[in-house]
């Protein structure tokens, strides 16, 4: 249980959990992560029974994550430590988790929410948005992504190299486990208005926007993809249907201020689906995402060499482009031009001339974070130090 002065409720949470367990016969302990308390929490929690760790990093994701170190259990159920949730019930996790489960989250909409146990805001805006966005950004079931009841396999979690430290911690639980094929499983639980008499540590719109936040870095399909791609196809449709002359429609006319518009969608559409890669690439060989077969199989097609030979032939084309308009305004006597047919030359050989250097870059940048670094095994580490260990046995004196 994660815990910042919860002197009105931390002694009834350790209580009823220690109750739940040994009615149930289970071993096990009930571990307070202290964040910091300055109201006496940490005895109350040790004269119900607990044992008590001191997390200096503040924030609900490092009391969590240092809580989860400490445990000694092979499994883990944490559980805020302000009465809401309860903890008499436990055993539906953890019969999951017997059953194979590796991260069984808490759904509070099918268990039930007491009146005034979570405000309007959360229940009807903040929550199902954000657990549709979690459920779209990413291959999962669950339905509340931020139910603070839940429990898991302590390695398997201690693998996902969690780093968040505020409440989007919540969702980097989540999201990391589907990412990398943990057995995710939801069962019901409740939610009980909590017993302090202060306001809650959360913030609703900070905290929320931390969450939004970090679904939508950790998705760089949802973030760059899949807009640049819309951006860009819509951009293309448009100025071709421009390149030939204006397009009418009712009493409006399309004209060559709306092929510039076309051609910037374009370019921004171009480079947000680069920036998509770029990501990809970045954060599986620094480990932040599992390494994608379509990325690494698109980057084995998409060598260097062919991405400097398309770029090249990119540039070709917004040069002969700019040659045709070149030669256009020789043939007006290079003296004044009508924007609404020069413009039509001008607009998409520009275009082509910056996506071929666009194509180039990335292509540079991409072979550059595809070098892969060596990194140095367990194995490797024992045999340096056996070999080390031999030499300084070789090097000393003989009697």
């Amino acid at each position: 249980m994660p815990c910042l002065n919860e002197a009105e409720t931390v002694e009834v949470c350790v209580t009823k959990a220690l109750a739940c367990m040994r009615e149930n016969g289970i071993d096990g302990e009930v571990v307070i992560a202290d964040n910091g308390s300055t109201d006496g929490s940490q005895q109350l929690a040790r004269d119900a029974g607990a044992r008590v760790v001191h997390i200096d990093q503040k924030g609900y994701g490092n009391a969590l994550i240092g809580g989860i170190r400490a445990a000694r259990g092979k499994y883990v159920i944490m559980g805020d430590a302000d009465d809401s949730y309860d903890f008499t019930n436990l055993m539906p996790f953890v019969e999951e988790l017997r059953k194979g489960g590796e991260l069984v989250m808490g759904n509070r909409f099918k268990g039930g929410i007491a009146p005034g146990a979570m405000p309007p805001l959360h229940r009807y805006l903040g929550n199902p948005v954000l657990s549709f966005v979690g459920r779209l950004f990413f291959p999962s079931a669950i339905q509340d992504f931020h139910c603070g009841l839940r429990g898991f396999r302590r390695d398997s979690i201690l693998k996902l190299g969690l780093q968040t430290g505020g409440m989007e911690f919540a969702s980097e639980m989540v999201v990391k486990a589907t990412l990398q094929g943990l057995d995710v499983r939801e069962v019901p639980t409740t939610l009980a208005p909590d017993g302090r008499s202060r306001p809650p540590h959360l913030r609703s719109w900070r905290d929320g926007w931390r969450h939004l936040r970090f679904l939508l870095l950790y998705s760089p399909r949802w973030l760059f993809f899949i807009p640049g791609l819309a951006l860009m196809i819509f951009g293309l449709v448009v100025g071709a249907a421009l390149t030939f002359g204006p397009v009418y429609i009712g009493q409006l006319a399309f004209d060559v201020d709306t092929l510039v518009g076309a051609s910037a969608m374009v370019v921004i559409g171009f480079q947000a689906v680069l920036f998509a890669l770029f990501t990809k690439v970045y954060a599986a060989e620094e480990g932040f995402l599992p390494e994608s077969p379509r990325i690494r199989k698109l980057i084995d097609i998409v060598t260097l060499e062919r991405g400097l030979i398309i770029g090249g032939l990119l540039a070709l084309a917004g040069l002969l482009g700019l040659v045709a308009s070149l030669a256009h305004w020789g043939g007006k006597g290079f003296g004044e031009l009508i924007p609404a047919e020069s413009l039509r030359l001008v607009v998409p050989s520009a275009t082509a001339f910056i996506m071929s250097f666009q194509t180039i870059f990335a292509s540079l940048f991409i072979s550059i974070l595809g070098i892969r670094r060596s990194r140095e095994t367990p194995a490797d580490i024992a045999a340096s130090a056996a070999e080390e260990a031999a030499e300084a046995v070789n090097k000393q004196p003989t009697l």
